[in-house]
């Protein structure tokens, strides 16, 4: 086994973990400030990893894929998607379900930004310093961080961005729930498609550039 493939995967496992972890308070936090406690009587308003890992979505899947990867199985290992646990909301708690239903959507994603302009802040400290680990340890968790944060904006349910697409186009909730159910294979049939995957690294190689300029590097 090639034990720099090892690391690179491992390290890029830890950086899905903290993202996960920031990315699920996220929608909590946001959950609570609206008016539903829900999440916060689950302890899931805690930047504790354990709160938010689910064993199969955060542990099994993502090793498996790494471990397929590591096997010179790449094809096999892009049809495993992750996920963090799911954040309880009761829409019947927000103050304003519409508004703060797209609030509480859009806190994971943007805790995804605020992560990766620190992975930026801290990149630029390495170039600075001519530390090489420091430089691609940095660029990696602002890589993934980003890529899931346009990952999930696919407005395709259970997605973030499908509850923005839900208000949008006025979807009836029972609608909504039947496409979830079946939601999670439409986004790995998409994100086999050549184009989807070109786009998604396009628009993380280009929010490289913004996140620069924004914090004025």
């Amino acid at each position: 086994m090639d034990t720099s493939m090892l690391s690179y995967g491992l390290a890029q496992y830890l950086c899905v973990v903290i993202i996960i972890t920031f990315h699920e308070f996220g929608h909590a936090w946001m959950a609570s400030r609206c008016g539903d406690d829900t999440a916060r009587h689950e302890g899931r308003v805690t930047l504790n990893p354990l709160a938010h890992i689910d064993p199969i979505g955060t542990v099994l899947l993502p090793l498996l894929a790494l471990w397929l990867t590591l096997g010179g199985q790449g094809n096999l290992a892009a049809l495993i998607i992750g996920w963090g646990r799911p954040v309880p909301v009761n829409p019947f708690n927000l103050r304003h379900r519409v508004r703060d239903d797209i609030l509480v959507s859009m806190a994971g994603p943007a805790m995804n930004v605020v992560l990766a302009l620190l992975a930026v802040v801290i990149w630029r400290i390495g170039m600075a310093v001519g530390s090489e680990p420091i430089v691609s340890s940095a660029f990696m968790m602002f890589w993934v961080s980003m890529l899931l944060f346009f990952f999930n904006l696919i407005p395709v349910p259970p997605l973030d961005g499908s509850h923005v697409m839900k208000h949008v186009v006025q979807m009836p909730d029972e609608t909504f729930l039947a496409i979830s159910r079946f939601g999670i294979f439409i986004v790995i049939a998409l994100m086999q498609i050549p184009g989807v995957q070109l786009g998604l690294a396009r628009l993380t190689f280009g929010s490289f550039r913004v996140l620069r300029w924004v914090v004025g590097f």
